[in-house]
């Protein structure tokens, strides 16, 4: 059980769970309160959907040996997008209206992932410079479509999609999940998975067996964008407004993190999407623990690097080979030999 990729990130989640439920009791609690359900649970699903969605993508490109450091410049170009347009309609609560600023950041999303996988998977360009060249103008290019400005916007339909509760649940986390099943459907339930496994695992066999391998590369590339987009319409309209230059700031290192943690390696190949989601509700508790219990937020970064490290420990099979290895090195607890007593006569 405890060779399963997924053992130790559930374990560490379980524990952090059950540290704060020994520092504050009432951590789990949970109120339902003009029909919706509150509380830090409630909170950590709600906040953690852009984590997790960013993640699913990112977990995908991965796969195929590949990174996506333009993530976070994507969900700021994205909630920018649509809170223009929201901000500029004569009534923000047209649902018209809103479900057109919605249709313009997802295609202009989609635009920026054909751009990445056409420099990835046509160009040739390494990964990590290719998406580092969006990262860099894409918060440039979220602050001229905001002039430079924090818009802020009054849609209720809009604001659905961040923070607002469907069945008493945040219609985030609910989104979320359904992007992970439609996921999880295609790559699980059909050869898609397969192909990408193959794609990063062994390029070169993939390319000998006829796999498509650029097609693949580019498709993970876009889907990845799409998750970064409907992220950044939740974040932007969680909190009413588009801010280019901080929003999904760092996101695209929380999303690596949570890829890393479950299990998922960045040499590409087997993947793991639970892993992935398991990952950034770690993350994400982690988070939520260090506001709840009144601990300063300069110290999240810390705490997210000592349980990362923690995790990724546990995980390494060579580490866990050299703590087997000086466990069984140890020298056993010296006894106390009596004295022979000679026989008297």
């Amino acid at each position: 059980m405890t060779k399963h990729r997924l053992f130790w990130p559930v374990v560490a989640l379980l524990a952090l769970l059950l540290g704060d439920l020994i520092v504050h009791p009432a951590f789990f609690a949970i109120e339902f309160r003009d029909g919706h359900l509150y509380g830090n649970l409630i909170d950590i699903l709600k906040n953690g959907a852009p984590l997790i969605l960013i993640a699913i993508g990112m977990t995908l490109v991965v796969a195929t040996r590949g990174i996506d450091l333009s993530v976070g410049a994507v969900v700021a170009i994205s909630g920018a997008l649509a809170c223009l347009h929201i901000s500029g309609l004569g009534d923000q609560n047209s649902l018209g209206g809103t479900l057109a600023a919605v249709g313009m950041a997802l295609g202009l999303a989609l635009a920026l992932g054909v751009w990445n996988g056409w420099l990835v998977a046509v160009l040739g360009i390494q990964p990590i410079i290719a998406t580092l060249i969006l990262m860099v103008a894409g918060r440039g290019i979220a602050q001229l479509i905001t002039g430079g400005q924090i818009i802020t916007v009054n849609s209720h339909p809009y604001e659905w999609i961040g923070s607002g509760f469907t069945f008493g649940l945040p219609s985030a986390i609910l989104i979320a999940l359904a992007v992970f099943a439609i996921a999880a459907v295609l790559v699980r339930r059909s050869a898609l998975g397969l192909l990408v496994e193959s794609v990063g695992g062994n390029p070169e066999a993939g390319r000998l067996a006829g796999l498509r391998s650029a097609r693949l590369i580019w498709l993970t590339y876009v889907f990845c964008a799409l998750c970064a987009g409907i992220a950044g319409l939740m974040i932007s309209a969680n909190v009413h407004s588009a801010d280019g230059n901080n929003a999904g700031q760092f996101i695209e290192l929380d999303a690596i993190l949570a890829v890393v943690i479950g299990g998922t390696l960045l040499t590409g190949g087997r993947f793991s999407l639970t892993g992935s989601v398991i990952g950034a509700l770690l993350i994400q508790t982690l988070t939520t623990t260090v506001y709840a219990l009144g601990i300063a937020p300069q110290a999240i970064m810390l705490f997210k690097a000592v349980v990362v490290l923690a995790v990724c420990l546990l995980q390494s099979p060579v580490f866990r080979k050299k703590l087997a290895r000086r466990r069984k090195t140890a020298p056993p607890p010296t006894a106390v030999v009596p004295e022979k007593v000679e026989a008297g006569v």
